[in-house]
C-alpha cells in the first residue's frame, strides 16, 4: 500500500507521539488523524504483476533536494486508474549531490530503469516519464563539457539505458519516453496522444560545427541583473556572430533569470523579422535549455501549472511557446566558465553576448553600489569572526554573497577590533616575564576547557588550569562545562592546593562570563579577565598546553581517545614532568618567585617546591612512595602528587629527596 504525501500528511502526529514532547491534541492533530484515515480507506494496493500486449508499464523519475525516487505502475484498457507495483527511492551518495540537474534525472531514470526490470523483466515495453528528457543524451553517446559525473559513470548510464531501449520491435521499442503528469491526482490514464513521443526543440550543433549557409541564423542570448541605487534593473542582450551587432533590451523590478528570458523573446523578434525558417539559439542559461528542450511541453499540458500553482513567469513562458511552434529552433547550452587557452569561437561569441548583456552604471549609482559592497563587507567581516581578507571573501561566497576584495580590504583597514588584535601582536607574549614578573607562584592562572569523547560516566570536558608564572597544569574532568563545574574545578584543584588566586584569565564563552562566576570571583577577591576576542595568542599558554594534554592522552590510549579519563591523572604527572635537553620542564624549573611568608609559612621552599621526592611509609615493610613537591601546606608540611594523580599533605620529616 502506498499513501502518497504520507510523512507530511502525518507530521502533526509525530509532535505529540514522541517521548520527549508533551501531549497536546490541537486542531492540526485530529485534522491530520482524519485525512490519514481517508487516504488509508482509499489508498491503492500494489498489485501483481501482468503481462500481454495491451499491458502499459509506466514508470515515473525524478530527482529532489535530497534524492531520487521511481515508481512502477501498470494499466489495461479496461482499468479507469492504474494500478502500482512499486515505490523506490534513496538519498544521494557521495558526490552525486554535486551532479548538474541533468546528471540527476538521468540516475534516477537508470535506477528506476534496474528496479523496473527486476518487476517486469527486461522483455516488456517501459514507457518512461522522468522530469526532464534524458533518452536524447543516451543516444548522443557523448559526454557534455560541463558534466560533473565521471565518464566512467556516463558510458554506464549509457549502455544500460540504450541497451534496455533496443530492445524489443522497430515499431514496439524496449523504453519509450513520455511526458505526463505524475500519479498523484485522481485519475492516472495514458491518453493515446500522451504515449508519442513528445516533440520539443532540438539540440543544436556546435558554432564551429555549423555550416557556413546555416550560421546566419545563428543568435547568442544573455541576461543580466544588477541593484542600481535602490533598485533592481535587468538587462537581455542578442549577438549576431556573422553581423558582429548586438541589440539589447532593459527594464526593471526582475532578475537575472526573467533576463534570460527576455533575451530569448529578443531572439524569436529578430528570427520573426528577418523571416528566418529557422534559428540556433546559443545560451549559458540551463534553464532556458531545458525548458525548450522539453519542459515547455509538460507545462503546457499541465495548463501552466506546477503542483496547482502557476509556474513561475507564465506569461513568457506562454509567449515563447506559441513561438516556438511557428519556428524551428534548435537550441544549445554553452559552458559559461572556460579558459581562455580552451575557448573556441563558440565561447568567444559568447563571451560578446555577456559584455553586451552588463549593465552600465553611473558615478552616481557607483557611489549607492559602493555603500551597499561596504554594508554586507562588514557584515561578513563581524560575522565571520574577524578574518582575514581571503576568509572573509571565502566565507561570503559559501553564503552566496558576492564581495569585491577591495571592499572587505577597506572594511578590514577601518575595522577596530581587528586593530585592536594587530597591536595585541606587538606585545610580547603574556608568560614571557612582562606583566607575568609582578605575581608570584600561584596568583594567576589561565583556564580552558577542551572537549574529549564522552565516558561511560557521560564525562566529555576537561577543565584545564595553567598556572603562568611555571606552567604547571592541573585538570578537572566534568560531564559538562557549566559555571557551576568551572567553581568546583577551581575550588578543588586551585584553591585548596595552591592558595587564593588573585586572576584568572578565560576566554569569553558561557561557562565563564555568567552572573554566577561574577559573583564567586568577587566573594573571592579574584580579578577575572576575559581574553580579547578572536584572538588565540591571548590565551597562548592554556592553547598550548591543551595541545600538549591531548597529544599525551592520545597516545596513552594508543593512538585514541580510549580511556581518557583512567589516564587524565598520568598524562598530566606527564605533561608537569616533560622537558628535553635543552629546556626543563614544569616540574624541574626553579620558581620565579617565592611566596612570602606573610602569607603562607615557608621552609626552604627552593629546596623541596617541584622537586622529586620519596614519602617515608609508617610501617617498615612498605617502600617508600614516589611524587612531585607542587605546594607548601600549612606549617612544615608539603602537598606532594602521585604519579596516579593522587595528592596528600605530609610533614617534611617524612620527605627524601632524590
Amino acid at each position: 500500500m502506498h499513501i502518497p504525501e504520507y510523512s507530511q500528511i502525518v507530521s502533526p502526529l509525530y509532535l505529540v507521539t514522541r517521548k520527549k514532547n508533551t501531549f497536546h491534541w490541537g486542531p492540526e492533530q485530529q485534522q491530520a488523524f482524519t485525512q490519514i484515515k481517508q487516504e488509508i480507506a482509499h489508498a491503492v494496493a500494489l498489485g501483481p504483476v501482468r503481462t500481454g500486449p495491451d499491458v502499459k508499464n509506466v514508470l515515473y523519475s525524478a530527482a529532489g533536494s535530497h534524492g531520487l525516487s521511481w515508481s512502477l505502475w501498470q494499466k489495461v484498457p479496461d482499468e479507469t486508474r492504474g494500478r502500482p507495483l512499486g515505490f523506490w527511492s534513496r538519498s544521494y551518495r557521495g558526490s552525486e549531490a554535486n551532479y548538474t540537474l541533468t546528471e540527476k534525472e538521468i540516475l534516477a531514470a537508470y535506477e528506476g530503469v534496474q528496479a523496473a526490470s527486476e518487476v517486469i523483466g527486461t522483455e516488456a515495453q517501459l514507457l518512461l516519464a522522468p522530469r526532464l528528457p534524458v533518452l536524447g543524451w543516451m543516444f548522443k553517446a557523448k559526454v557534455p563539457s560541463t558534466h560533473h559525473a565521471t565518464n566512467a559513470t556516463w558510458s554506464k548510464w549509457i549502455a544500460l539505458i540504450t541497451q534496455r531501449a533496443r530492445i524489443g520491435k522497430l515499431n514496439r521499442p524496449g523504453i519509450l519516453e513520455i511526458i505526463t503528469n505524475w500519479p498523484e491526482g485522481e485519475n492516472f490514464g495514458l491518453a493515446d496522444e500522451e504515449e508519442e513521443q513528445v516533440t520539443h526543440a532540438e539540440e543544436a550543433p556546435p558554432y564551429n560545427q555549423l555550416p557556413a549557409e546555416e550560421t546566419h541564423y545563428a543568435l547568442f542570448t544573455d541576461g543580466s541583473c544588477r541593484i542600481v541605487g535602490m533598485k533592481r534593473k535587468w538587462k537581455a542582450a542578442v549577438w549576431s556572430p556573422t553581423r558582429q551587432v548586438a541589440e539589447a533590451t532593459e527594464g526593471e523590478g526582475g532578475s537575472s533569470q526573467l533576463a534570460e528570458l527576455k533575451a530569448v523573446q529578443l531572439a524569436l523578434d529578430i528570427a520573426e523579422r528577418e523571416k528566418w525558417p529557422k534559428l540556433y539559439l546559443y545560451t549559458d542559461s540551463w534553464m532556458v535549455a531545458n525548458a525548450l528542450w522539453g519542459w515547455l511541453e509538460r507545462w503546457k499540458k499541465a495548463n501552466w501549472q506546477r503542483r496547482g500553482k502557476p509556474i513561475w513567469a507564465a506569461d513568457e513562458w506562454k509567449d515563447i511557446a506559441a513561438r516556438v511552434e511557428k519556428l524551428s529552433v534548435k537550441v544549445r547550452h554553452v559552458d559559461a566558465h572556460v579558459p581562455k587557452s580552451r575557448a573556441n569561437k563558440e565561447h568567444q561569441h559568447n563571451q560578446q553576448v555577456d559584455q553586451a548583456a552588463k549593465i552600465e552604471v553611473s558615478k552616481t549609482d557607483l557611489d549607492w553600489q559602493h555603500k551597499g559592497e561596504l554594508f554586507l563587507a562588514r557584515w561578513a567581516h563581524d560575522a565571520s569572526g574577524h578574518q582575514g581578507r581571503d576568509a572573509t571573501f571565502k566565507w561570503a561566497r559559501d553564503r552566496g554573497v558576492d564581495l569585491t576584495m577591495d571592499s572587505i580590504s577597506q572594511v578590514i583597514h577601518d575595522c577596530e577590533t581587528c586593530a585592536t588584535i594587530k597591536q595585541a601582536k606587538r606585545v610580547k607574549p603574556l608568560w614571557y616575564g612582562g606583566r607575568w614578573s609582578k605575581y608570584k607562584y600561584g596568583e594567576a592562572w589561565q583556564i580552558d576547557y577542551i572537549t574529549l569523547p564522552q565516558t561511560r560516566h557521560g564525562k566529555r570536558y576537561v577543565l584545564t588550569m595553567v598556572e603562568a608564572t611555571t606552567g604547571w597544569l592541573e585538570t578537572y574532568p566534568v560531564p559538562h562545562a557549566t559555571a557551576r563545574n568551572t567553581i568546583l574545578g577551581l575550588e578543588k584543584q586551585i584553591l585548596w592546593r595552591h592558595g587564593t588566586p588573585e586572576r584568572i584569565e578565560s576566554d569569553n564563552g558561557t561557562h565563564f562570563k555568567n552572573s554566577l562566576i561574577n559573583i564567586w570571583a568577587k566573594e573571592h577577591g579574584i580579578e577575572w579577565v576575559y581574553h580579547i576576542p578572536y584572538h588565540a595568542p591571548a590565551a597562548g599558554k592554556v592553547e598550548r598546553y591543551n595541545g600538549l594534554l591531548k597529544t599525551t592522552l592520545k597516545a596513552l590510549g594508543g593512538g585514541s581517545f580510549k580511556n581518557w579519563e583512567q589516564n587524565l591523572a598520568k598524562a598530566t604527572w606527564l605533561v608537569n614532568t616533560r622537558g628535553s635537553t635543552s629546556r626543563l620542564g614544569p616540574a624541574q624549573s626553579q620558581l620565579l618567585h617565592i611566596v612570602d611568608g606573610d602569607k603562607v609559612p615557608v621552609v626552604h621552599v627552593r629546596g623541596l617546591l617541584g622537586k622529586t621526592v620519596w614519602i617515608n611509609s609508617a610501617s617498615s615493610t612498605d617502600k617508600p612512595i614516589r611524587g612531585i613537591v607542587f605546594a607548601q601546606g600549612p606549617g612544615c608540611t608539603w602537598w606532594i602528587m602521585q604519579k596516579d594523580g593522587r595528592t596528600q599533605c605530609v610533614p617534611q620529616g617524612d620527605l627524601i629527596v632524590g
